[in-house]
């Protein structure tokens, strides 16, 4: 009752905009408009007009048009219908949402605060299958780049989850706000300091010689990926992140599933509705342009300066190797002429500064390298 009693009051607001002459009065009938003038003052004398019978007789007389107007305007909370989550029903990027912590929080502080927001209660609506129709050369290097982002992201989780990192994958592929080739939407913003979207592809994962057992699953999962098979459970998903880390990011998105320990996220508002992924594959695996590897997503941080984020080019850095200096020059792929290629003579920038002792370590490799006495550096089987 206490809904209809707000709407009528409402009415008040909505008679003010018919009396102005505004595009409403077109659709409201002269004497009904005479007639509700004093609808609102003469429930408001006699407390037993509020009552549910009169209240419905009240509405049954109104348009339902003018009944619509003053829904709008009733105070209040109303049902948000595109799962926005709450509190964050309008997200500014102009300024970085605080979750209030100065540092981030531990692990187990991290489980627990995502535990406290509940999973959303709206539907799940699964992908179209993608099935990869590209040359012999864009085939193989998608499958090459799909599966690296399933091995390194998901390569000790269950079945599931490794599906799962693949259909996220895809699904940014078909969503405009990302690339439209498979490395393209694998190594976007590789070459920044920050700001990957896989963290293998800019922490240094890929050195890891991969478990052949491990990396023959992880195929399996990206041919089967490529060829249609689709992942129900995480429908439109976009983003996850590993259940004891806490991004700022999170309660901006709707969450949606956990698969073993990725939390699964997708887009807010009508840009997570499957309708909104309807790009197209473009191919060009071979070339991922310095454009896509300084980019970045801007739903979760249009706040980063690329300016700012970039390497300046010709930076140069000295390592010492065998007592002898020598001297290499840091590429930027922001930068006019920049390029992701290995050269002889030239580093491409970490994600991180390695510390004194991790270039102490370096060095002495080197050293080693230089005389010829290398130890064997093949990783321990035994360890992950």
């Amino acid at each position: 009752m206490s809904e209809d009693i707000w709407v009528l009051f409402s009415l008040r607001h909505v008679m003010v905009a018919v009396g102005m002459g505004l595009a409403v009065s077109a659709c409201v009938p002269a004497s009904w408009t005479a007639r509700t003038r004093d609808i609102v003052p003469v429930a408001a004398s006699a407390h037993e007009t509020f009552s549910e019978r009169n209240l419905n007789r009240l509405k049954a007389d109104i348009p339902p048009g003018v009944l619509s107007l003053a829904d709008r305007r009733m105070p209040g909370r109303k049902r948000d219908f595109w799962g926005r989550p709450s509190g964050w029903a309008v997200l500014d990027l102009g300024r970085v949402p605080d979750p209030g912590f100065s540092l981030p929080p531990s692990p187990e502080v991290a489980e627990d605060l995502n535990a406290l927001r509940p999973f959303s209660t709206l539907p799940i609506r699964p992908m179209r299958p993608f099935v990869l129709t590209a040359s012999v050369d864009d085939t193989g290097r998608a499958m090459t780049c799909l599966t690296q982002a399933v091995y390194y992201e998901a390569g000790q989780e269950p079945r599931i989850g490794k599906e799962a990192i693949a259909q996220v994958v895809l699904n940014r592929l078909r969503h405009p706000a990302y690339p439209k080739s498979v490395c393209g939407v694998v190594y976007q913003g590789a070459s920044r300091t920050t700001g990957c979207q896989f963290t293998f592809a800019c922490d240094g994962s890929l050195d890891r010689p991969p478990v052949p057992a491990l990396w023959s699953q992880a195929e399996s999962i990206a041919r089967a990926a490529l060829g249609g098979h689709v992942v129900k459970e995480v429908g439109t998903a976009t983003h996850y992140h590993a259940g004891y880390v806490f991004p700022y990011w999170a309660p901006t998105l709707v969450k949606l599933v956990k698969l073993g320990q990725h939390i699964f996220y997708r887009w807010t508002g009508p840009g997570g509705e499957t309708r909104a992924f309807a790009g197209r594959y473009a191919g060009g695996e071979a070339y991922v342009s310095p454009a896509i590897l300084g980019s970045l997503d801007v739903r979760t941080q249009g706040l980063l300066d690329p300016a700012a984020e970039g390497l300046p080019a010709g930076r140069e850095v000295s390592l010492g190797a065998a007592g002898e200096v020598r001297t290499y020059t840091v590429t930027d792929p922001m930068a006019a002429g920049g390029q992701r290629m290995r050269i002889q003579g030239t580093l491409i920038p970490s994600r991180r500064r390695p510390t004194p002792e991790e270039i102490q370590q370096i060095n002495a490799a080197l050293a080693r390298l230089e005389k010829g006495d290398a130890e064997d550096t093949s990783p321990d089987p035994a360890k992950p």
